[in-house]
């Protein structure tokens, strides 16, 4: 009878561990899958160069540039942020002050945004606090 118990008990306890790993894998394999960008998705990446006289409440006001975009028709997800502060190396540019990125689904959707009224008024009322401004778009081509 002791050995029938001690059986039931390894039984349970192995396969409560194997479910257990498996719930996990597949918890890790949700959240690999929900962090990538869908096929065909633009990622518009704009860096901004301010000028260096700007004061901290000029500053924050340019920052309402980017929320004045978030009202633009087709963006998908718009986030901003300042350059990390990684290790120096000859390929790493961190001489930006900020970074825009935002995500499209599709090409109309970027060329709908590029020419949009509220995109050009907002440019025009905030690039006085900027020197250069780049921008880099890119088409997600695999998954």
């Amino acid at each position: 009878m002791e050995r029938r118990n001690f059986l039931k008990s390894v039984t349970a306890a192995s396969l409560t561990g194997t479910l257990l790993t498996s719930c996990a894998s597949s918890l890790e394999d949700g959240a690999k899958s929900a962090n990538i960008i869908a096929k065909g998705t633009i990622l518009h990446s704009v860096y901004f160069w301010l000028k260096e006289d700007i004061s901290e409440e000029e500053e924050q006001d340019f920052l309402n540039f980017f929320e004045e975009l978030r009202n633009v028709p087709g963006v998908h997800t718009l986030q901003y942020g300042k350059p990390a502060p990684t290790n120096p190396r000859p390929v790493v540019n961190n001489s930006f002050q900020y970074n825009l990125l935002v995500t499209f689904q599709n090409m109309d959707d970027i060329n709908t945004y590029e020419t949009h009224p509220t995109h050009l008024a907002a440019a025009e009322q905030y690039s006085k606090y900027w020197t250069k401004v780049e921008v880099r778009d890119v088409v997600i081509s695999d998954t």
